[in-house]
């Protein structure tokens, strides 16, 4: 199976060649002197929207998520590998990803910066990981069908291979057409997910630790309203994984 993937690649490439999206190098969509240009984040940060503070890795053994000004927060932290704003490459990459001409496959590059940043920071153990599962945030039927692929899906899923974690698919799904978030407020994004999600087989989840995987992080409304819905169905602790976080 291995062989006949690599066959499928090498044709595909030959047939369809890739380019780098910053420097137009051909090959690879992020050549390695463009990707040492992202800057990715040597730390992790907590959940409050305005000046989030920057976290000690671990505190008696465990990884820290918030400070003590976001507690209340549904999500126990978030990893985010890349400054959304301050790179035209980052949003360049994440565009790709989601809009017209959409690459699918960016989803292996995309996972690649984000285990880079696991490492960076130190959470790559298998403690951390121990008895968890991602699941990624889910789009409506009417986005699924005009981009055919959830770019969070995806990239849960390239993340799976790579940490040996299992992606649970269409467990987590959206029930309510909701507005585009970048549209509104902080506290309309808020309203507009409010029970947006459902779960539809608790025991899946039920007593492990979930990373939900979602492209970018803003107010952290999404992750929040899928962070509720997810405790209230029996997980553990649910930690956000964003390619970028914008603020």
């Amino acid at each position: 199976m291995d062989k006949l993937l690599k066959i499928y690649h090498f044709l595909l490439e030959l047939l369809f060649p890739s380019f780098c999206l910053g420097c137009k190098k051909e090959g690879t969509y992020l050549c390695e002197d463009c990707k040492s240009t992202l800057e990715i984040s040597e730390y992790n940060y907590c959940l409050c929207n305005k000046n989030p503070l920057r976290l000690p890795p671990y505190i008696l053994g465990k990884p820290q998520g918030k400070c003590p000004k976001c507690t209340d927060k549904k999500l126990s932290g978030l990893y985010s590998a890349l400054p959304y704003k301050e790179k035209f490459l980052t949003r360049k990459l994440i565009y790709q990803f989601k809009y017209p001409p959409y690459i699918k496959s960016l989803s292996e590059t995309l996972a690649r910066i984000l285990q880079d940043h696991f490492i960076i920071t130190e959470n790559i153990n298998e403690e951390i990981w121990k008895n968890s599962i991602l699941i990624s945030v889910p789009v409506e039927k009417s986005r699924l069908k005009n981009r055919d692929y959830n770019q969070s899906e995806e990239l849960a899923k390239k993340l799976s291979a790579i940490l040996k974690v299992p992606v649970i698919l269409d467990n987590l799904i959206k029930i309510k057409a909701t507005k585009p978030q970048m549209e509104l407020s902080a506290k309309e994004r808020q309203e507009n997910v409010k029970n947006a999600f459902l779960i539809k087989k608790p025991e899946e989840i039920s007593g492990k630790k979930i990373f939900l995987l979602d492209d970018v992080y803003t107010t952290g409304s999404t992750m929040e309203e899928c962070a509720k819905v997810l405790k209230e169905s029996g997980a553990k602790e649910v930690w956000g994984i964003s390619i970028a976080r914008e603020g």
